[in-house]
């Protein structure tokens, strides 16, 4: 799988997780953070699903926070000016 077919799967898979979070939180009044989010994301993916490289730099778990984050913000729809 390219990096950027990659890319584009961790985007929609914490797409599909932030609307089911924020829907069940809607739906009962729990709140939630972020970590809710990418706990969603990293339960849902595959066993063999590609990680960053391993030297610590940058994990998975902040890849999807990020992503997340910026899912939330709108920041990810933005139209670069």
């Amino acid at each position: 799988m390219s990096y950027q077919a990659l890319a584009m799967d961790l985007i929609a898979r914490t797409e599909r997780a932030v609307e089911q979070v924020a829907g069940l939180s809607a739906h009962t009044g729990i709140t939630f953070k972020v970590e809710d989010i990418v706990d969603a994301v990293e339960r849902d993916l595959p066993a063999d699903y590609p990680a960053p490289a391993a030297d610590g730099s940058l994990s998975r778990r902040n890849v999807i926070q990020s992503m997340a984050e910026d899912i939330l913000s709108g920041a990810m729809y933005a139209d670069p000016a």
